[in-house]
């Protein structure tokens, strides 16, 4: 329980804004943040208090600053008050230091595989995004496991490729795809092993659905991998080849497809198998995780003869309340006392509102990948379900409707005291590669929150207005030598989709008690001196272990 601090407090709700993937860079080519017309931000940034806050890196628990971050670790940040190590830096110590090779899961996955190569085991399938994002897996991890199955005496292995075109550059498959068939030739050159390619889609194509959003990606992506059904190929640069030669298609929309030799499939998904999902990241691993896992699953037809027999496998524990999947190869990080948490043992009722697609992120990630609520009675969670569209057609999204069911709630009679809200515009949209949509996405936002702002005056609250991470302030990739958008052989602008490097804003909209603190004169602030923050501001000490706030009080 968290102690109180003197401080006056407010009539109404401290209120945090997530600007999801909406970040802050001078630069204006490219740049959809400082192109889009926002009034109310403009108005912020000139008459509140406001600072910039670090949110890549080592900075939310990533294992260097060359490392974008992510809504995951960027909402674990906001709601833990402190930096935990994250997915990346969890796997790349358990390879290093050998953990993850004498766990029990990997035992058993290696021994059911063990000799393959002449009929006598399984085959070990890795399915996973295939690049080095390193924001939801990263290919060094998948290559140090294949070459670990060869010595651990594994005969046959099998990849199914999620091509990535987000994390990095939008077509860029082929610069993954061409030395990783040389690094599984090489492998396999004794005779006594086999690695190959099995099949493959664009991660927002196939599999990787997250929220339940679209079971259909999911169902896609078992045809594709498990029963080898669809458009088949003699190897995945063929396929990337010919998909691209019909239409300019970046790589996380490219449709499935699967290896043959002749008609023959090269790697389905068989009774005896072993299978590691090699993402370490939990949103978009779940639903696959499930429609392996779960015996009461029902979302869609898995075939004639049902879900294979197989030993399955995440890279981590994607959901930690729910224990999906069972077995896991690395332990997650284990994230306590979270505001959260705290704010519910001192009584404070919260409300969480955001529309699907980032939903988890305001609840499962805020919690400290927990799911559920630590109280029935004091929170209140709204999701607002996403529409099935691709995002720049409609780059307003569920942003009006998630502002509509914050209001409502506010104004009811429960008396919130904090609220939180994600506004999933900047990111969702910003990673199709759209400028105009990613422009629209940004205003989008700009006039939710100019319709906001006016019931937190009403009720008496104040709105720290921030973001998770950047990825609409910059929308092309630049030529690194000139610093000018980079353009392909065709002169077309090379959009970027990834997310940035870029800080993000923090914006003190304060009408009530302004006079009452100022920003610490400190500085270097990351994500995670926001709860310590909200916590101050809503009257309570810091909790003890959070990082410090990003306000003193006067």
């Amino acid at each position: 329980m968290l102690n109180r601090n003197g401080f006056p407090g407010y009539k109404g709700p401290v209120l945090i804004v997530v600007m999801d993937g909406i970040g802050i860079c001078g630069r204006e080519a490219g740049n959809a943040v400082l192109a889009a017309n926002t009034p109310t931000l403009d108005r912020l940034f000139a008459n509140y208090p406001n600072t910039l806050l670090k949110a890549h890196g080592t900075a939310v628990g990533l294992p260097s600053d060359e490392d974008m971050g992510n809504s995951e670790v960027g909402h674990n940040a906001m709601g833990a008050g402190k930096v935990y190590n994250q997915g990346a830096m969890l796997v790349n110590s358990a390879i290093e230091t050998g953990r993850m090779f004498v766990s029990r899961i990997w035992r058993d996955i290696s021994t059911r595989c063990q000799n393959s190569g002449s009929g006598a085991g399984g085959t070990l399938h890795f399915i996973g995004l295939f690049s080095d994002g390193n924001v939801h897996s990263h290919i060094d991890h998948l290559k140090a496991m294949i070459i670990r199955a060869k010595k651990d005496g594994v005969g046959k292995v099998r990849v199914h490729i999620l091509l990535d075109g987000r994390d990095v550059g939008e077509t860029s498959a082929l610069e993954y795809v061409g030395p990783f068939e040389k690094f599984l030739a090489e492998l396999s050159a004794d005779g006594e092993f086999s690695a190959r390619i099995a099949s493959g889609g664009g991660r927002m194509k196939i599999t990787m659905d997250r929220y339940e959003a679209n079971w259909g990606m999911v169902e896609l992506g078992w045809k594709t991998h498990v029963l080898a059904e669809g458009n088949r190929f003699p190897d995945a640069a063929s396929a990337i080849t010919a998909y691209r030669s019909g239409a300019k298609i970046i790589d996380q929309d490219l449709p499935p497809f699967v290896i043959a030799d002749g008609e023959t499939p090269v790697g389905p998904i068989r009774d005896g198998d072993a299978v590691v999902f090699y993402n370490f990241r939990g949103d978009r691993a779940i639903e696959i995780s499930k429609a392996f896992t779960d015996p009461g699953f029902d979302k869609f037809d898995r075939g004639p003869d049902g879900p294979p027999d197989v030993l399955y496998a995440g890279m981590l524990e994607y959901d930690g309340d729910l224990h999906i999947p069972k077995n896991y190869l690395v332990n997650p990080p284990e994230i306590q006392d979270t505001l959260g948490q705290h704010l519910c043992e001192s009584g404070v009722r919260s409300l969480a509102v955001s529309e699907t697609q980032k939903y988890g992120h305001v609840t499962y990630f805020w919690n400290g990948n927990r799911s559920g609520k630590f109280n029935d009675a004091l929170e209140t969670y709204i999701e607002v379900p996403s529409d099935i569209v691709p995002f720049e057609q409609r780059p307003w999204m569920k942003a009006a409707e998630s502002t509509d069911a914050l209001i409502r709630e506010m104004c009811g009679a429960e008396g919130y005291r904090f609220a939180r809200i994600n506004f999933a515009n900047g990111d969702m949209v910003g990673h199709t590669g759209s400028f105009d949509a990613t422009r629209i996405a940004v205003e989008t936002v700009d006039l939710c929150i100019a319709r906001l702002l006016p019931v937190v005056d009403s009720l008496g609250g104040m709105a720290i207005i921030t973001a998770d991470h950047g990825n609409a302030d910059e929308m092309y990739e630049l030529d690194k030598k000139s610093g000018l958008p980079a353009r392909d052989a065709d002169g077309t602008i090379k959009a970027k989709t990834a997310h940035t490097l870029n800080p993000v804003p923090c914006i003190f909209y304060d009408n009530v008690n302004a006079d009452k603190y100022e920003i610490a004169e400190s500085g270097g602030f990351g994500l995670s001196n926001l709860a310590s923050t909200a916590a101050a501001l809503l009257g309570f000490a810091p909790f003890a272990g959070w990082d410090a706030p990003i306000i003193e009080l006067l």
